[in-house]
């Protein structure tokens, strides 16, 4: 698969330890039969209509691309465009993340990044510039007072950052230069009904760990099934 930019030089190709993929983004959301929901109910269970806002309930959008923000991703402003790009630690999430952006209309690329990772980012556009403006305020990435997280952003985050935590946890990576977001993104993961607990660099963050049956079980429905390329043990069931 060649994942070319707007440059001249010719795209890496993705490492190659898992197959590419045709399209890990999940399929259209198809009607579903049952009785009606008649909203939240109390404790941890708030929230459990969020799942009609999962990963199959709408059609890829470009705005989708925030949730890559609420976790390491950047965004950078040139003239009337915009890139964005993460650092990633396998290789099966390039693939995922490649074909997510493709599935939005966005041309990708990928680069080896020091320590083993590897570094995708798309080419500059103006498609992105809405994103940026409300991410960025000078050169500092900060959420927009209206951020919220859907499953479809969720599921970009935890393909680009997510990582298991034995014996039953999960940790959504955070960047590691993005103090003042981690605040605002956490009242949004509560939001989500996915309350978790913010971990600082010194005890293994940035991340927020996500624990407990119900919430790991909502993490899970709202992200979808997983894609063709993330190792079983990578993504919540």
């Amino acid at each position: 698969m060649s994942l070319s930019g707007l440059d001249d030089t010719p795209a890496a190709q993705p490492p190659a330890l898992f197959p590419a993929p045709e399209s890990d983004a999940p399929a259209p959301a198809r009607r579903r039969r049952g009785p009606p929901h008649n909203g939240p109910t109390a404790g941890d269970d708030a929230g459990r209509q969020l799942v009609f806002f999962g990963a199959e309930a709408a059609e890829p959008a470009v705005a989708d691309l925030a949730g890559l923000l609420a976790g390491p991703g950047e965004v950078v402003r040139m003239g009337g465009t915009a890139r964005l790009s993460v650092q990633v630690d396998a290789a099966w999430r390039v693939h995922v993340l490649v074909a997510e952006l493709a599935s939005r209309g966005l041309a990708a690329s990928w680069e080896p990044a020091e320590g083993e990772r590897h570094a995708v980012r798309t080419s500059y556009t103006r498609v992105l510039k809405p994103l940026a403006a409300a991410w960025l305020h000078g050169t500092a990435k900060r959420p927009p007072a209206t951020f919220h997280l859907t499953g479809r952003r969720l599921r970009l985050w935890l393909a680009a950052a997510g990582t298991p935590e034995p014996p039953g946890g999960f940790l959504l990576r955070l960047g590691a230069d993005d103090r003042e977001c981690w605040e605002p993104i956490g009242v949004a993961l509560a939001a989500a009904g996915l309350a978790g607990t913010l971990l600082s660099p010194d005890e293994g963050g940035p991340a927020y760990r996500i624990t407990g049956r119900r919430r790991l079980g909502r993490l899970a429905e709202l992200v979808g099934a997983p894609p063709s390329t993330a190792p079983p043990e990578a993504w919540p069931t």
